[in-house]
């Protein structure tokens, strides 16, 4: 399947969008205000916390997590914990160089359609290829971003209440491996490959990479995402890395904080 030919000018429409998004989401954090794309007052990260975190793989095609200790304890349910942001990690899990902040409900629509590659407003081919519809309940989602100012990689960490499992988003994603999504007359290819899930104590789990590559020859934009996932109860934690071009994951971080979200939605906040 290729990517179609678009116009130089919506080429550079769809590069300035999706390169400036997070640009503009590095810009929030660090000025501590609203921005382009993120409104409301964000929390900027501190100091990392005194637990000591998991191991994990240094190398970009391992999602290979050690599991805590505590991973296989008696927990509370997620379902009793109240909000989604009660069971979100705090942004002083990140570390240096990444500055973290828990995005406001108006923004999370938006940088939730970054992260599955296709627009909500976009028609996909093959047709039944489109992700699935976010809920307007402000509750049904929660982000917490944290971002690499010199490289303008980030990780995401994403809880939301679903009632599909990750079975049924695994056998999705293997259908639709290849998808064309169009939106505003430009034409991306996403493309999702399923990788070995990490060992993690929850009801399932799963892990993919996915590349979103648009404006061919006129200017491509390569968006590259590793996500790790796991369901406990009706809560999906969603970790994933973005960069652009080629950028090798921070497979160490994301599964330190891959592991930390699903021990807190287990311990129900």
């Amino acid at each position: 399947m290729q990517t179609r030919a678009t116009s130089t000018g919506a080429t550079s429409r769809v590069s300035a969008v999706r390169a400036g998004a997070l640009v503009a989401l590095a810009a929030a954090v660090l000025a501590g205000c609203g921005g382009s794309t993120v409104s409301g007052t964000p929390e900027a990260g501190g100091p990392p916390p005194s637990a000591a975190p998991s191991s994990a793989p240094g190398s970009s095609s391992s999602t290979t997590t050690t599991p805590s200790s505590s991973t296989s304890s008696t927990s509370a349910s997620p379902d009793a914990a109240g909000s989604l942001s009660a069971l979100l990690l705090d942004p002083s899990t990140f570390t240096a160089p990444y500055q973290a902040v828990v995005l406001p409900p108006q923004a999370v629509a938006q940088a939730a359609q970054d992260l599955d590659g296709i627009a909500a407003d976009a028609s996909v081919e093959p047709t039944g290829c489109k992700p699935e519809a976010r809920s307007s309940d402000p509750d049904s989602t929660a982000l917490l971003v944290a971002t690499d100012p010199d490289d303008r990689a980030t990780i995401s960490i994403e809880l939301s209440r679903v009632d599909t499992t990750l079975e049924d988003r695994k056998a999705l994603w293997e259908q639709c491996s290849e998808v064309e999504a169009t939106s505003a007359g430009v034409t991306s290819l996403v493309t999702t490959d399923i990788v070995p899930p990490p060992p993690i104590g929850a009801d399932d789990t799963l892990a993919l990479r996915r590349t979103v590559t648009s404006g061919g020859q006129a200017g491509e934009v390569t968006q590259s995402m590793l996500s790790l996932l796991a369901q406990v109860d009706d809560v999906r934690v969603t970790a994933t890395y973005m960069s652009f071009g080629e950028l090798t994951p921070d497979s160490a971080t994301l599964d330190r904080t891959f592991t930390a979200a699903v021990q807190k939605v287990k311990a129900g906040g």
